[in-house]
């Protein structure tokens, strides 16, 4: 089980999420975005903005993928 925080994967905040894999933290963070949307949430509405603007070029989103992959890969197990 390793552990990143939402800042870690784009987000705005310091909540830790742990996961076996990068695909289950992905989601984690991806549910945690979706609470944090439907709250209103000023932090996270704008780096969802910024997300946004990432997957405007497939490219660049994939580039910014791979990386977190990379550095979720290179994490202790905890």
């Amino acid at each position: 089980m390793k552990t990143m925080t939402c800042q870690q994967l784009g987000g705005a905040c310091d909540l830790e999420f742990s996961a076996n894999t990068f695909e289950e933290m992905a989601e984690l963070s991806k549910k945690h975005g979706m609470e944090m949307h439907q709250k209103n949430d000023a932090s996270h509405l704008e780096a969802m903005q910024r997300m946004g603007a990432l997957m405007k070029n497939p490219e660049d989103m994939e580039k910014w993928y791979e990386s977190k992959r990379e550095e979720f890969e290179t994490l202790p197990e905890s």
